[in-house]
């Protein structure tokens, strides 16, 4: 259900078969301010929010938080940064950890769920995981079940996690290949993120509102080339918990 509050924001409701009740405020402009989960002892768990956003301060995502921001310099080995579920697979690899594992450098401030999502500079402060044994036909968001497998290591970790801290926040990143126009691209990189939030919750049991979905299109091309290369037609996914929540509540 939904309520309507002042200065025109709005809070979304939404009741788990279990009683659980997950509260969204969002501002006039559908920016998310505050997401939690309240369960049936009214005990509840802020999932994230924005300080700016709760203070009044509408379409921050209008600029690129991270403009101002130098260029990042990696202070550690890539492989320590970024890593394809692929060069995993005939190993034990503790996902759990790698995704706990702090940012590579300073976080300024908290920011917003949508200042993250179109902020590169910003986003890049966290490690990621590329979902590299998902790929998808040309034109395609379809993930078939052998595929969807090979995401068990990630989703026991991702739950793992929130078992530790069901505040946490996990970003789900659509890409496509450089075939077929921007907003083709754009439309279809956001299915395929979604594909992947769906195979986590419908096939793993990771709650819905601990994951954020975005596609980016062509835009971020693993393989910087044009035609229809498989390797570009991806998922990668993110936890932003420390740059959307934030630390005092982080810790508890």
């Amino acid at each position: 259900r939904y309520e309507r509050l002042r200065d025109d924001r709005i809070k979304e409701i939404v009741i788990r078969p279990n009683g659980d009740r997950i509260v969204t405020i969002r501002n006039r402009w559908g920016e998310i301010i505050r997401r939690s989960r309240i369960d049936n002892r009214d005990v509840e768990v802020v999932i994230f929010y924005s300080p700016d956003l709760e203070r009044g301060r509408d379409r921050l995502f209008l600029r690129d938080a991270g403009e101002d921001l130098p260029p990042m310099r990696l202070r550690v080995p890539i492989d320590d940064y970024i890593i394809d579920v692929s060069s995993r697979q005939d190993e034990d690899y503790d996902y759990e950890e790698f995704l706990a594992k702090p940012p590579v450098e300073q976080v300024e401030r908290v920011y917003s769920i949508d200042e993250v999502k179109y902020s590169a500079r910003i986003r890049d402060k966290v490690r990621r995981i590329d979902l590299d044994t998902i790929t998808f036909e040309t034109g395609s968001a379809e993930i078939d079940r052998d595929q969807a497998s090979t995401l068990r290591g990630v989703a026991k970790a991702i739950g793992d996690l929130l078992d530790r801290n069901p505040g946490e926040t996990f970003l789900i990143e659509g890409h496509t290949d450089a075939v077929g126009s921007d907003e083709s691209n754009l439309v279809l990189s956001d299915e395929r993120a979604e594909s992947v939030a769906s195979v986590l919750t419908d096939l793993f049991d990771i709650p819905a509102e601990n994951l954020s979905t975005q596609g980016y299109g062509e835009r971020y091309l693993k393989i910087d080339a044009e035609g229809a290369i498989r390797e570009n037609r991806r998922v990668t996914i993110r936890r932003i918990t420390p740059l959307v929540r934030p630390a005092e509540l982080s810790e508890n």
